[in-house]
């Protein structure tokens, strides 16, 4: 019984870092979950927190592959699986790197990344491992691990700077956002996107959703104004919760949740738009809500 106290003490961390890989809630719960049947098989383990991190970080090393491709074939733009984290769902988010290696900005960007660098690059930034114990955790040089993490902060590159948004003033954003789109406010829409924004819909194939981004304020105006005047949008309902460590709103046609919106904001104004229309990708927000 103690085995199990200590790995359910395990869980929101391993479940945090396995999101971090995969950028997908469920996948990460499976992988949660086969780490936990190692668990239970194993001998003593002199030190549990480093070998379910090993094995954690490794399980999703084995899916990385196979995830790229079928994200080569996905139908439009892939964003990740969104997921409430007010109540500690993927660990603690207490510093800025944890917080912000949730985003799904910054999800996004670690797309980029090999496997290797990935793991490197969340294992140091989101959870503060020296080199080398990310070396031993991955079977590979101190060195390497160094070499791994330049690269992956390269290519992340400047996409990935931190910035320093008041979470009240981002809350306060977002729903002036979102309610300026619904009510086809052309005003606040105009004085709230930045020039080169940039608007970004997954519906995975299964809802109705751009299918490329939308680049420029003149064009994601345009497209914001045809969200607004659909028909279902007089029965949308919504809130703003916290979505992968920031101010999100998740919004309801009738009963079922239908999307979940979030904005990144730079010097003020709106500079990304990220909308998840995809149902299988909405399954664990709406299951939090329960």
């Amino acid at each position: 019984m103690a085995d199990v106290e200590v790995f359910q003490g395990q869980r929101p961390r391993l479940m945090g870092l396995a999101y971090r890989m995969l950028g997908s809630a469920a996948e990460a719960e499976d992988v949660v979950q086969d780490a936990y049947l190692r668990w239970s098989r194993a001998d003593r383990v002199e030190v549990p927190a480093a070998w379910l991190t090993t094995v954690v970080t490794n399980l999703c090393l084995n899916r990385l592959s196979l995830a790229r491709v079928r994200r080569e074939s996905y139908a439009g733009p892939w964003l990740p699986e969104p997921v409430l984290t007010a109540d500690g769902a993927l660990g603690p988010l207490e510093t800025v790197e944890q917080r912000e290696s949730v985003s799904l900005g910054v999800l996004v960007l670690l797309e980029r990344l090999s496997p290797a660098e990935r793991a490197v690059f969340i294992l140091r930034e989101a959870f503060g491992h020296p080199h080398r114990e990310i070396a031993e955790i991955l079977g590979i040089g101190e060195d390497h691990s160094r070499q791994l993490h330049r690269r992956a902060r390269a290519h992340v590159g400047e996409d990935g700077r931190r910035r320093d948004v008041d979470a009240g003033r981002h809350r306060r954003i977002v729903e002036t956002f979102f309610g300026a789109t619904l009510d086809g406010d052309v005003a606040a829409l105009e004085r709230l996107l930045a020039e080169d924004v940039v608007a970004v819909a997954d519906g995975g194939g299964e809802a109705s959703a751009a299918r490329r981004p939308i680049a420029g304020r003149a064009t994601v105006l345009r497209y914001l104004r045809g969200l607004g005047r659909r028909p279902e949008a007089a029965r949308v309902t919504s809130r703003v919760a916290e979505v992968n460590g920031e101010p999100t709103v998740l919004f309801w046609v009738g009963d079922a949740l239908s999307g979940v919106l979030s904005v990144q904001v730079e010097d003020g104004r709106v500079a990304r738009v990220r909308i998840v229309l995809a149902p299988r990708k909405l399954a664990f927000v709406a299951a939090q809500l329960v």
